[in-house]
């Protein structure tokens, strides 16, 4: 009996809302960039310094559990595996990762400076952001 109800636990929080939240990349209102999933993973992962028209980007992240699902869903990695890949970069000089922050602090940001890319639960955008895509 207790494993019966531990396992219909378990499929309970599989499927709550919680676990599939979905992400919204945020930008300032005046970015005009048209951008891809690749575009934004390979800012986020270094691999990018400009957005797609030149201007520079400046990524920051979350230090909450959408940042889970931000990795998961747009850049492919697990907590783990970012850290080892940040790792290896900062190690060799190569990039540093991006800024972690409050959502407060996120999309305070994201309104004051055009260059800045980030990402929200998509419950908590405002019209002071711009949300470039949904993952």
């Amino acid at each position: 009996m207790k494993i019966k109800i531990y396992s219909l636990l378990v499929i309970a929080a599989l499927f709550s809302p919680m676990a599939y939240s979905e992400v919204s990349i945020i930008v300032h209102p005046s970015n005009t960039n048209s951008f891809s999933k690749n575009d934004i993973s390979r800012l986020f992962l270094g691999k990018s310094k400009s957005f797609p028209n030149g201007d520079p980007a400046i990524p920051i992240a979350l230090n909450d559990d959408t940042a889970n699902e931000f990795n998961q869903n747009l850049l492919g990695k697990s907590a783990s595996q970012l850290k080892a890949y940040w790792a290896k970069l900062v190690f060799t000089g190569k990039a540093t990762p991006p800024k972690k922050v409050s959502k407060v602090e996120m999309l305070e940001l994201i309104k004051n400076n055009p260059n800045m890319i980030g990402y929200s639960d998509s419950s908590v955008v405002f019209t002071d952001q711009k949300v470039i895509g949904k993952y």
